[in-house]
């Protein structure tokens, strides 16, 4: 719950603070400096922040699933307080479905392999190297 919580409040105090320069922002992600490649989760953050801002295609554009992840947060702030009261789990079967899973990890790797596809066709190899902490 703490994280799901924390994954809410911080895009949120981004936004709070530095909500105009956000998308020429350098990234946080360890990989991406590292690299010069996004992550698989690369772009979340600044999604939610857009989302919070109420700019839903702006959002999806930085990240696919970061409006999905957003509603995953807020549905875990709801069901688990409700799983502590009740003391019934709601969506257990969902939660450890290997299936649900499987699926999920290979939209993401799908996703991913896109993202960093058309990255690379679109950057040339010293803006991806700008983009690291090898500039």
């Amino acid at each position: 719950m703490a994280g799901a919580l924390a994954t809410l409040a911080i895009p949120y105090f981004i936004m709070l603070h530095s909500h105009e320069s956000i998308e020429a922002a350098q990234s946080f992600c360890p990989f991406k400096m590292a690299t010069g490649f996004p992550c698989p989760g690369c772009g979340i953050t600044k999604s939610f922040v857009f989302l919070y801002s109420g700019d839903l295609i702006k959002s999806f554009s930085f990240h696919l699933f970061g409006p999905f992840a957003f509603l995953a947060c807020i549905g875990v702030l709801i069901v688990l307080p409700l799983e502590l009261i009740t003391g019934r789990e709601f969506f257990q079967s969902y939660l450890f479905s290997k299936r649900i899973a499987y699926t999920l990890a290979l939209m993401l790797a799908a996703y991913h392999l896109i993202r960093v596809i058309h990255f690379a066709y679109a950057h040339s190899l010293d803006e991806i190297l700008r983009q690291s902490i090898w500039q």
